[in-house]
């Protein structure tokens, strides 16, 4: 895991292929490229018996200071402690997400339709919907009897759950995008009471629908947004 803390921006050149190299592991682990590389720089502290952490700021007197190493014999001795008996460190709770560095258009003010916010708790019977079963308190659950369709790179997806997600992560997402600037879980389809949605999940780079970046919009036929230099056409027609 990354160490904990105040992170700033550090330049150093790389060779082309360690970088390849990194990026690939990042993929793979659906990681961020500055997490994997910083994984590796403080596994290699370790091993050459330097301390890592706020301790090691702390001990050094601010993070202004010039750290020094410990002396050969301490490094040494640090050295076989780490391959024989450290264990590995236990998970350190996911960073917070970056604020956006959108090269898209900003957030604006939500275009004209309805919001997934405004639709009541208990709304009244969706014109394409048909009651199933019933909810937990008592009134009947609906489910859409039209279902919605997702088309993109020319490929038709049904959406038929509750939540779809669309991202980078092969693993947690329903349509994966392999884009680094797509976000691991960067939009969701949500149904809600029969009527279909699209959420932003927090993404870096959002959603784009008719030149503005929106946060929610309820689907309606024909409907296009672009997630990044991707197309995402929604149709109720099979």
């Amino acid at each position: 895991m990354a160490l904990p803390g105040r992170k700033s921006l550090r330049q150093f050149q790389c060779n082309d292929t360690l970088w390849v190299t990194f990026r690939r592991m990042a993929e793979d682990q659906e990681k961020e490229v500055d997490d994997v590389i910083g994984e590796a720089l403080e596994a290699y502290a370790q091993l050459s018996g330097y301390q890592t952490g706020i301790n090691a700021l702390e001990a050094e007197g601010g993070s202004g200071s010039q750290l020094t190493p410990p002396p050969a014999a301490a490094r040494h001795h640090q050295r076989a402690a780490a391959h024989a008996h450290a264990p590995a460190p236990p998970p350190l709770p996911p960073p917070p997400p970056a604020p956006p560095r959108s090269r898209f258009a900003p957030r604006v003010p939500q275009p004209s339709g309805v919001s997934m916010f405004d639709v009541p708790s208990t709304p009244p019977p969706h014109p394409h919907a048909a009651a199933f079963g019933s909810g937990l308190d008592g009134t009947p659950a609906v489910q859409p009897t039209v279902p919605l369709y997702l088309v993109f790179d020319n490929q038709k997806y049904r959406i038929d759950k509750d939540q779809f997600i669309i991202g980078r992560g092969t693993k947690s997402s329903d349509l994966p995008i392999k884009d680094g600037n797509i976000s691991r879980k960067h939009a969701a389809v949500i149904r809600r009471n029969g009527t279909y949605f699209i959420k932003d999940l927090g993404s870096t780079n959002g959603i784009d629908f008719k030149g503005m970046r929106i946060d929610n919009k309820r689907i309606e036929e024909g409907d296009i947004f672009h997630l990044c230099d991707y197309e995402l056409r929604f149709t109720f027609k099979r």
